[in-house]
């Protein structure tokens, strides 16, 4: 049996995974360190990035933090399952014409399933991360909220955790901002991890190039799909595009198409590929399906409820009615919202608590 205070601490040999350590040491845990390889950069002839996960000196770096601090540290390889779930599901939903959200899959999948996993193979009750967000226990239902820190809270990202997930997760961060992190960082004597940038690519496609990303791993992509027509929303064709994989939902830059004023993705075709391009104030939304839903603070939507809701990390959030539809959530926005991207994630809020998420389906104009 697992001790009450053993816990099994992600470390990607940055900053907050660090000063995560640190306080979970100060508070008496036993601390057990895990840093995940999930993905080799030199497989797709790419560079690992300076900062982030997978490469050699973060690794090295998530070492140094457990052996200053007195704690093991393992490598473990979970790069098979972040192939099968996280990198799969990233390359059919550009060919399906989706926008994908890997994080939320990798959060759910990878970092807290297949972690949870290993945290029993070590004899450790709880995981650890360093996400910045909060649980609490409440009318029977572990209940996520954002963390202390709103600009650097996590919570949009972690919206697919189960109730026993959430149940056997503690968060060190949640109640820290930013800055406090790295002072305790610096105070702790580790002034190389306290300055060390941060990261805010997908970790497998550092350089933000997804569409060079999709051309490694779908090497006849351009053959197998090749140019098509951009089309306004009454289908006329207004020129060609390079293939509607290379699009998403909402994007203005790089169309490569003049038009008078700018232009933007409202849809993408891939049966025909074809995009069609709208103006602004044409690529707004009213109500949209949510599939794949994960409930957290209810165990099922209360009736004729209303809630804020997030199509985006950095999005504010509109107020919508939601209801349930089989095994769907339909949201109803009380005013239009812009370049709704199937696929994406919609995470809906009471106050700083997550209620629920799922991925956006179908769009209703």
């Amino acid at each position: 049996m697992s001790s009450e205070k053993r816990v099994l601490l992600a470390m990607s040999g940055g900053l907050d995974s660090s000063v995560a350590a640190i306080i979970l040491k100060s508070q008496g845990w036993d601390i057990v360190g895990v840093t995940m390889k999930v993905f080799d950069y030199d497989i797709l002839g790419m560079d690992a990035p300076e900062s982030g996960c997978c490469n050699l000196d973060s690794i090295n770096d998530a070492r140094n933090i457990a052996v200053s601090l007195g704690f093991p540290h393992y490598v473990v390889d979970f790069r098979d399952p972040f192939e099968d779930i996280v990198i799969n599901n990233f390359v059919d939903e550009y060919m399906s014409g989706r926008t994908p959200n890997p994080c939320v899959l990798c959060n759910t999948h990878i970092k807290w399933e297949a972690l949870l996993e290993k945290a029993d193979e070590l004899d450790c009750k709880y995981i650890a991360t360093g996400h910045y967000s909060q649980i609490r226990f409440e009318n029977d239902r572990y209940v996520l909220s954002k963390g202390l820190d709103l600009w650097k809270d996590q919570s949009y990202m972690l919206w697919g955790l189960t109730q026993k997930s959430l149940s056997r997760t503690v968060f060190p961060l949640g109640e820290k901002t930013k800055d406090e992190i790295r002072q305790l960082a610096a105070d702790g004597g580790f002034k190389k991890i306290a300055n060390k940038r941060e990261s805010y690519d997908i970790c497998f496609v550092p350089d933000n190039n997804y569409r060079g990303f999709l051309q490694k791993k779908v090497h006849d992509i351009d053959e197998q799909i090749g140019a098509g027509d951009f089309v306004d929303v009454n289908g006329k064709v207004l020129g060609k595009h390079k293939g509607y994989p290379y699009y998403t939902i909402g994007q203005r830059k790089g169309l490569e198409i003049a038009l008078g004023k700018p232009a933007y993705v409202k849809h993408i075709d891939a049966q025909n590929n074809r995009i069609v391009l709208a103006f602004q104030e044409d690529i707004y939304s009213k109500r949209i399906s949510l599939k794949n839903c994960n409930f957290m603070k209810f165990e099922k939507l209360p009736e004729n409820y209303e809630a804020l809701v997030k199509i985006r990390y950095r999005d504010k959030g509109m107020m919508a009615n939601l209801e349930q539809n089989g095994d769907k959530t339909i949201v109803n926005f009380h005013n239009p919202v812009s370049a709704v991207a199937p696929g994406q994630s919609a995470v809906v809020y009471d106050g700083n608590d997550v209620v629920m998420g799922g991925f956006i389906d179908e769009i209703y104009e």
